[in-house]
């Protein structure tokens, strides 16, 4: 079974989950910017335009989850999790009226989870465009 590179609390899940009932389908992207830019942001699915370069890591709560290019050249060797924690985070995304945000943890992939990664894609699927 491949090693996923990105999952979630079961607070964001819960979070995802009152999100969708809102808002739809939803979609992570996590730029690697300065500031809010380096939170990962949820915009509703067809909301926030996938570049060529932008790496596919995986899904959470049946969301797509996005890098940016060089931020993924950082961070190939990490496992991410997706967490929610109390405070104002980034005004474009869609927990911020929720007064949490979403916040990224991450660890070094062991040896065998490193053995064990599926290639990566980049750019966005015809369905989302």
């Amino acid at each position: 079974m491949p090693t996923a590179r990105v999952e979630a609390t079961d607070e964001a899940l819960e979070l995802i989950d009152r999100l969708v009932e809102g808002h739809g389908k939803l979609l992570f992207h996590q730029s690697g910017g300065c500031c809010d830019g380096s939170s990962p942001m949820c915009f509703p699915l067809g909301e926030f335009r996938i570049g060529s370069s932008d790496v596919l890591l995986g899904e959470v709560g049946g969301a797509p989850f996005y890098m940016s290019g060089p931020q993924f050249e950082y961070w190939k060797h990490t496992h991410l999790t997706l967490d929610v924690v109390p405070g104002r985070g980034a005004g474009f995304s869609l927990e911020a009226p929720e007064g949490v945000r979403f916040l990224i943890r991450s660890r070094l992939f062991t040896d065998e989870e490193s053995a064990a990664l599926s290639p990566v894609t980049t750019g966005s699927p015809a369905e989302l465009t």
